[in-house]
């Protein structure tokens, strides 16, 4: 199968993106764990796929498959780069999109300085919501890693995290303890591992061990639920910088039952044709 791709990045966090909005694509997930691979195929952190939308409200559907062909609900990044993939595609010549996602809908703004903003969702906590399991919702939860009780906080932005808070982000136990963590017995459907060092009540430094990924040089789903963990222990005031290994977000969100807003820049890189 001949297949035209888009490489883009959204601060360092990649992806291949692949317009079934015009033709019809299908891929399994053999096809999809080729075209990740940074030796034998295009490279990329995730694979995003434009389709028509299911709900009529909504101008694009949007899915996500992690490097290990897994398909996934959420992805903060690639969702910046979904507008700008429509945009330079001639797709839509709206500044704002309605996009149907695994997890319900969002909305991408392209913005006038060429950022995008997203409107991400309210957070979610309940424990069911993650899902994780827990005797009853709490602010922080310990889980047994190794025989070592770390403490996190649970939240879901369309997919779920664990946010542990750390002194010194270059020495987090992020290769150790991400693995284990993504896999716990008790993240039913997996987790992304966060670790984030706190500057001040403005700003974090973070690194995200992704599912299904591994560490990745940006995760703004990440970067979210962080900002949003931060706030509720009120160790964070809104708006927060995010600060990571490949660029920066602002991330605003206003408490409970408010929707989580992400501002960052989303990049083409090149295009190409591969048969797979």
């Amino acid at each position: 199968m001949h297949i035209k791709f888009t490489k883009m990045q959204g601060i360092g966090n990649d992806f291949v993106l692949i317009d079934g909005f015009s033709q019809s694509i299908e891929l399994s997930a053999e096809q999809i764990r080729h075209l990740a691979d940074r030796h034998f195929g295009v490279g990329c952190d995730q694979l995003l796929l434009v389709e028509k939308p299911i709900n009529t409200h909504a101008d694009f559907r949007y899915r996500i498959f992690n490097a290990d062909g897994c398909e996934v609900e959420q992805c903060g990044n690639g969702a910046r780069c979904f507008v700008k993939f429509v945009h330079e595609k001639n797709l839509t010549d709206k500044t704002q999109i309605c996009v149907e996602t695994a997890n319900g809908l969002i909305y991408p703004k392209l913005e006038d300085n060429g950022l995008v903003t997203v409107n991400m969702g309210a957070p979610r906590f309940e424990p069911a919501q993650i899902p994780f399991i827990a005797d009853q919702s709490a602010l922080t939860y310990f889980l047994n890693i190794n025989n070592i009780q770390v403490e996190i906080s649970t939240v879901s932005m369309g997919n779920p995290h664990a946010v542990q808070i750390v002194e010194n982000i270059e020495n987090a136990p992020l290769q150790t303890q991400g693995p284990l963590i993504e896999n716990h017995t008790q993240f039913p459907q997996r987790v992304n591992a966060c670790f984030m060092q706190i500057i001040n009540p403005h700003q974090i430094k973070l690194r995200v061990f992704e599912r299904g990924a591994g560490e990745t040089l940006a995760c703004g789903t990440g970067a979210c639920a962080a900002t949003v963990a931060g706030i509720r222990l009120g160790k964070l005031q809104s708006p927060v910088k995010v600060v990571m290994r490949g660029g920066e977000l602002n991330i605003i969100w206003d408490g409970e039952n408010s929707s989580v807003m992400m501002t960052g820049p989303a990049v083409s890189v090149f295009e190409g044709n591969i048969e797979i």
